[in-house]
């Protein structure tokens, strides 16, 4: 498949490509600037574009079968997350491309309690920002009217740099925990989900989330 990433550079993003690329696909990494394409492997076909840019959107999606938002915003503008669900929607529309995008797990429910991940009380403030940013981004998903086959993927709780593993769980709407109450999942097993879905597809216009 061709499939194109934005936010390529990035640290979810970038393991998305490796995993695209140790499958056999195609991969097409998008980014604001080439420079931040330059450490990718020299297979990948590299473009520079806004994924909060309709037009970019839709020119770096072209002939492609699968278009991956992996974009995070740097501290202060985690509005864009919201702007770049919109854009893609936008930059998709009429165009079949299927969309997946790496989300947040604020919107998660805790099991338990009825209340969302971000709404607990233990809730870390200074991740606040982000996570209410992902809570919005899922939001434009679910209310917009498109005809976009989107599919939204939140991660477990502590979602960051790891091993890869292959081995994970799958969920809906409730934030998964382990035995011990732990929600995680590595950014390298967050791709192997991902090009799983891609290429046996499972979610169409809804959320589901990965966690061990």
């Amino acid at each position: 498949m061709q499939i194109t990433v934005f936010g390529a550079s990035g640290d979810a993003g970038s393991r998305v490509v490796a995993e695209a690329l140790s499958r056999g696909h195609r991969v097409r990494a998008v980014a604001r600037t080439a420079e931040r394409l330059r450490a990718l492997p020299e297979q990948v076909e590299v473009w520079t574009g806004n994924a909060a840019d309709p037009a970019d959107v839709e020119k770096a999606a072209a002939g492609s079968d699968v278009v991956v938002g992996a974009t995070r915003p740097a501290p202060g503008r985690e509005h864009e997350l919201a702007e770049v669900a919109a854009a893609l929607l936008e930059g998709l529309a009429g165009s079949g491309t299927r969309l997946l995008v790496i989300g947040g797990a604020g919107s998660l429910t805790v099991a338990g309690t009825g209340k969302l991940l971000t709404e607990q009380p233990d809730f870390p403030a200074h991740l606040l920002p982000i996570a209410e940013g992902g809570n919005r981004q899922l939001e434009v998903f679910r209310t917009t009217a498109h005809a976009v086959n989107w599919t939204y993927i939140s991660p477990a709780a502590l979602f960051e740099p790891g091993e890869r593993t292959g081995v994970y769980r799958l969920g809906t709407d409730e934030l998964l925990t382990d035995e011990q109450g732990n929600s995680a999942l590595s950014m390298e097993d967050m791709a192997v989900a991902l090009l799983d879905e891609i290429e046996r597809p499972r979610h169409h216009r809804t959320r589901f989330t990965v966690g061990y």
